[in-house]
């Protein structure tokens, strides 16, 4: 054994225990840590000879990359739908590396069982029933991409071919119908090779809305003439956070044949709050779905799930055919169901988050995070300056700049407000008009912080 590695084996509970110190100290200072960091990143160091060990990896990478990492993880960063991860999911993803299970089958270890009871408890969270299957996966992308897939081989089936087998072209042209599609399905579209421009986008609810007009979506449904087409519904866009009326959606299924995907990123966490559950009402009525937990349920990046009825569709997508693994029989291995083979634990930092604060405990931090939404949404319609775009709905806020409010001008108020360190939030652009988006989903996020945001704004916004 190199020597080097051979001491760092020798010593690792005192390694385990820097690297805890270093962490603690770090997360100690995330609040007032800068949000974003604008500044250039060191030159490229040549690959080390010679190894420095765990002890001089740490110090090195304390020295010349940590002051460069964000505080994005921090209460104020209201980027995109980031969460942050708990103490709890923290202690989970920890023991993710130390157990390092590789979960592609059940065999010689319970990290499976584990987590089929985490998702069991994510579908109870959601509202899901037990003919929901579901796995692991990366993120919203990779589960939009698997539950579209699924969809792939459910045309097949009704047109009596495998695309699974004989591929995509065999389905000839398919028509996949959404009224305010994320950008990620498009990009599955690309990957699953039905194409980018199969996407039609359905005319959406007058008043400004993100929610697909579903008579219209009847009547795309009823020009589909019988052939059977993919659904992607909404729950929870990304700048409004509006909710297509999925009741409605499925109901049309008494009429017309279509595979209903349901795109729940973050909005499924509505289901926690009672106020608020009624959005996701017939969530249970979707064919496949996909919910990403490093946004609301706050565990550590990578981390989401997707779930389907027709688990049988999926493994005739994902099944891995090898000798040495043999076609599942059964429940499947979770490498039969997802594009990869070789998998982290990532149930871990879930099941330790869900065991550590329940049930409860999340919806407290979705309910505070509406109400911190709202709050600064009031804010924000108060400042001469700025105006909202929208209603805030759930945990997004949609703003631009009074006036004119053209491109550069609200690309600067961005910097501006990233550059003081105490906020940051993504530009957009809603119904035309270029915008500003603040999406509050992070476990810290207190009163106090939404006043430093608003204050950050207010004073970019003085000078833009």
């Amino acid at each position: 054994m190199d020597p080097t590695l051979a001491d760092d084996l020798s010593r690792l509970p005192e390694l385990l225990q820097a690297a805890r110190d270093f962490a603690a100290g770090e997360v100690a200072g995330l609040a007032e840590r800068p949000v974003a960091l604008l500044g250039r990143a060191p030159a490229r160091a040549p690959l080390p000879d010679g190894g420095a060990g765990a002890a001089g990896a740490l110090a090195r990478f304390a020295r010349r990359w940590a002051p460069g990492f964000s505080g994005s993880a921090g209460p104020r960063y209201l980027g995109f739908v980031t969460g942050g991860a708990t103490p709890a999911s923290v202690t989970g993803d920890w023991l993710t590396s130390a157990y390092d299970q590789n979960l592609s089958g059940a065999g010689g270890s319970w990290a499976a069982a584990l987590e089929h009871e985490t998702l069991g408890w994510l579908r109870e969270l959601f509202g899901l029933g037990e003919e929901h299957g579901g796995a692991f996966v990366t993120g919203a992308t990779v589960s939009n991409t698997v539950g579209l897939a699924i969809g792939r081989e459910w045309l097949g089936e009704r047109l009596g071919v495998s695309v699974s087998r004989q591929g995509a072209a065999a389905l000839g042209p398919v028509d996949v119908l959404s009224g305010s599609p994320h950008s990620s399905v498009p990009k599955a579209l690309s990957v699953l090779g039905i194409g980018r421009d199969r996407l039609r986008q359905v005319p959406l609810l007058p008043g400004n809305r993100e929610a697909v007009d579903v008579a219209a979506l009847d009547a795309a449904l009823a020009e589909a003439a019988g052939r059977p087409v993919i659904v992607v519904a909404n729950a929870g866009t990304v700048n409004t956070v509006d909710f297509d009326d999925l009741r409605a959606i499925a109901a049309l299924k008494e009429r017309h044949d279509f595979w209903l995907h349901v795109d729940a990123a973050f909005g499924a966490f509505a289901a926690l709050s009672p106020a608020h559950a009624h959005l996701v009402a017939g969530l249970d009525a979707a064919d496949s779905v996909c919910v990403d937990l490093h946004k609301w349920l706050n565990v550590p990046y990578d981390a989401a799930v997707q779930f389907t009825r027709r688990q049988d569709l999926q493994v005739a997508v994902f099944h891995n055919a090898s000798p040495y693994l043999g076609l599942p029989a059964g429940e499947p291995d979770f490498l039969h169901l997802t594009p990869e083979n070789s998998r982290r634990l990532r149930a871990l930092p879930a099941w330790f988050s869900l065991v550590a604060y329940g049930s409860a405990g999340h919806r407290e931090i979705v309910e505070r995070n509406i109400a911190l939404a709202r709050s600064l949404g009031e804010g924000i319609a108060a400042l001469p300056g700025l105006r909202l775009l929208a209603p805030v709905r759930l945990n997004v806020v949609c703003f631009t700049l009074t006036g004119d409010p053209a491109q550069e001008r609200v690309d600067a108020l961005a910097r501006e407000v990233a550059a003081s360190g105490e906020a940051y939030v993504t530009p957009t652009v809603y119904d035309g008009v270029p915008a500003l988006r603040a999406a509050f989903s992070n476990w810290r996020t207190t009163e106090a912080d939404t006043r430093r945001v608003l204050a950050a704004l207010a004073a970019a916004a003085a000078t833009a």
